[in-house]
């Protein structure tokens, strides 16, 4: 009897079925998670759920869709049902699609239950110069320290600082001509404000004065 080759006694050793074409067995890190949808007890529309429940930022179809191999009009069905039926049935909670993306939220009317639990009481609301600054820079982005100043008439460094912390702002690049840094709203700021995109926000000119107010005022110097 010949003696086997190394190659051979190797082969012989591997566990059966492995392929020894030179490719090492995935990492940990790398093996995809096998599932079939329909093995769940609650289907398709239970694994959106449990998705939901996990995630600290708002997840669009297109992400919840690839992720379940589920057709991306069905995930859309789904969470339009869950939506509703968390209304119908006046959870503490409703599932919202708030910045471009699907979350669950309380809802607003429980407000200050779960303020009270989060701050202890403690108000964490912003300030309203903090509430004018923000609402400049969402109409008028992207926008400068110095315009924001020169628009609300006061310094606004401390304001935008705090709005950069709070998340609700972002640098979004410099202006050509001065250099001066940009503000923009975030996408936190779309879903504090209950808003889908920029393009939902109200329209400015029911809350302006009229053009008559406006003439008295430049008669008096204060426009």
């Amino acid at each position: 009897m010949s003696e086997r080759t190394e190659e051979q006694q190797v082969q012989h050793d591997l566990p059966a079925g492995h392929d020894d074409a030179g490719a090492s067995p995935p990492d940990e890190g790398e093996q995809q998670v096998a599932f079939d949808i329909n093995d769940f007890p609650g289907g398709a529309r239970s694994a959106v759920e449990a998705v939901l429940m996990v995630i600290d930022e708002p997840v669009t179809e297109e992400a919840l869709a690839s992720a379940l191999e589920l057709p991306v009009e069905d995930v859309g069905s789904i969470l339009d049902e869950l939506a509703q039926d968390y209304a119908d049935s006046e959870r503490g909670f409703m599932l919202r699609r708030l910045g471009g993306g699907w979350r669950i939220y309380s809802r607003p009317e429980y407000a200050p239950v779960v303020e009270k639990f989060l701050l202890g009481g403690q108000q964490a609301r912003l300030t309203q110069a903090a509430l004018e600054t923000l609402a400049v820079i969402a109409y008028r982005q992207p926008i400068s320290r110095a315009r924001i100043g020169a628009i609300r008439g006061v310094n606004v460094d401390g304001v935008v600082r705090t709005l950069l912390a709070r998340g609700m702002v972002r640098e979004t690049g410099q202006d050509t001509t001065s250099g001066a840094v940009l503000y923009g709203t975030t996408d936190l700021f779309l879903q504090r404000m209950g808003l889908d995109s920029l393009d939902d926000l109200p329209a400015l000119a029911p809350y302006l004065p009229s053009a008559e107010v406006l003439e008295e005022l430049a008669a008096e110097g204060l426009a």
